[in-house]
């Protein structure tokens, strides 16, 4: 039977045939003005192999119910039944029962890769991918992708260890409290709730007296960045100076700035060396230094005081302070100056990055400025999120969580030391007290090639690590920095002996 004639459904059309405007649906933007007469269900199912051929659909896409497609675009509910019943016997969708009718298969399309992956040898892609020049925004995602056996990146806790079920907990809490009204705009600066539980987080755990009014809620610690530096170029400073060595990716986020780099030794950053840089706001990983893991010392904080009060700004950025395992807690800048240290915090390195929720404590100077650029950045943080995040600081689900995972990350790191003194027994480490990463320099004399060859050949063979020139604007030993939080010990241990063998 020709179906786009014969099927008793495809004769049902309409009001729109007999004078009224023609029905629509937000369904792929479908209009039966465009349908011929007494062929509505072959252009239905004509217009959905189109969508799945363009892309527009992909494979396991949910098709609406047959009654409320049918509803919208006012036909018959045998009309959208037809059509569906037709992709169903061509191969493109399948009833799954409550599941819904889905997409089975969609063609293969062509996938667009960066220049520098764009070659037939596989070794010169991972070269190209390791000499990536800084200023390339894409260099973490294109790592990310990358492939490998043994993922030793830096900066990733143990995140099969999210505490799904506390959450959930939460979610369902929260949920059940909320009024309708809390699900409208609400502050940018944060909800009341997750400020207050922030602002008591950081009062036990970090050493810092906050009014909640005085904490921003932001999507993590870049977000913070990219927001003070707006605020800092309106305010006329046009330089910000960081640690050398210091985090590749906080100077891709100040970027619009000048990152002039001041030397970090055994006692953290040297004061001496930012005065004479002449900036007047310098970014910190005073904790935790990264990536050497240093501490920042009592008389270098004692300079860095003098300094700020001078007319110094200082931009903290508490990344993993949480994270220590052989050394007591050290409070943090914002505790002693809060009126010249901007303090970031997020719970990236605590709970999940894709959690994307962190906060922000400014000195009163900046904070309009700081909630009027978050205002127009996206109106402020879902609000949910927020919420179940409140509930997990309030109740101690969260402290709970941390105890957990100090005892996950120091067998990690115990594991990694260990393996490095059986494979690299040249190697130096650092900063082995805190954090979620070790860093690791070579004797130039022992080994004289740059580290991103080192990189490109431990990827080659399935091990991903970061070079540690990646993180320094000036000369320095080769080295590697590699993470532990997120990998399991046996693993740890054959991604050390590859890159001892490789040495």
């Amino acid at each position: 039977m020709n179906r786009s004639n014969g099927s008793a459904s495809d004769r049902s059309i309409t009001p729109g045939r007999t004078g009224d405007a023609p029905a629509t649906s937000d369904f792929l933007q479908l209009d039966t003005g465009d349908a011929p007469r007494g062929g509505i269900a072959d252009w239905l199912a004509r217009q959905i192999r189109g969508a799945i051929a363009d892309g527009r659909l992909t494979t396991g896409s949910r098709l609406p119910a047959t009654r409320a497609l049918a509803d919208e675009l006012r036909v018959s509910r045998g009309v959208v039944t037809e059509a569906y019943r037709r992709l169903t016997e061509d191969g493109h969708v399948a009833g799954r029962g409550r599941g819904g009718t889905v997409v089975l298969a969609t063609p293969a399309r062509t996938r667009s890769m960066p220049a520098r992956s764009t070659t037939t040898d596989g070794q010169s892609a991972r070269r190209d991918l390791f000499a990536t020049p800084s200023d390339d925004l894409g260099i973490f995602d294109a790592v990310r992708a990358a492939p490998a056996r043994i993922d030793l990146s830096p900066g990733l806790p143990d995140l099969s260890a999210f505490p799904r079920a506390a959450w959930l907990r939460a979610e369902r809490a929260v949920l059940a409290g909320l009024a309708p009204a809390d699900f409208g705009y609400g502050d940018p600066r944060g909800t009341p709730a997750l400020r207050g539980a922030v602002a008591r987080w950081l009062s036990r755990n970090r050493g810092i007296v906050a009014d909640p009014a005085d904490v921003m809620i932001v999507n993590g610690t870049a977000q913070a960045l990219r927001l003070l530096v707006d605020v800092l170029r309106a305010e006329g400073i046009s330089r910000v100076a960081v640690e050398e060595p210091g985090s590749l990716g906080v100077r891709q986020h100040l970027r619009p700035l000048g990152t002039p780099p001041v030397p970090v030794d055994a006692q953290g950053v040297r004061v001496d060396a930012l005065r004479a840089t002449g900036a007047p706001a310098v970014l910190l990983t005073p904790a935790h230094q990264f990536p050497t893991g240093v501490v920042l010392g009592g008389e270098r904080r004692r300079e860095l005081m003098d300094w700020a009060r001078e007319g110094g700004l200082v931009i903290e950025d508490d990344y993993d302070a949480e994270h220590r395992y052989d050394r007591p807690a050290v409070p943090a800048l914002h505790a002693l100056l809060p009126a010249h240290v901007c303090y970031a915090g997020s719970v990236s390195k605590l709970l999940a990055p894709a959690l994307r929720l962190g906060w922000l404590l400014a000195p009163p100077a900046y904070q309009d400025a700081l909630a009027d650029a978050k205002r127009l950045v996206d109106l402020g943080n879902a609000a949910l999120p927020q919420l179940v995040l409140a509930h997990l600081m309030e109740s101690g689900d969260l402290e709970r969580h941390l105890r957990l995972i100090r005892k996950h990350h120091r067998r990690r790191r115990d594991a990694m030391i260990q393996a490095i003194a059986t494979h690299l027994p040249g190697a130096r480490v650092h900063g082995a007290a805190a954090g979620l990463h070790l860093t690791i320099t070579f004797d130039a004399a022992a080994y004289d090639a740059p580290d991103t060859d080192l990189a490109t050949a431990a990827l080659a063979h399935g091990v991903k690590v970061h070079p540690l020139s990646w993180h320094t604007q000036l000369p320095h030993a080769p080295g590697l920095v590699l993470g532990y939080a997120a990998t399991g010990t046996a693993e740890i241990a054959e991604g050390v002996r590859v890159l001892g063998r490789l040495l």
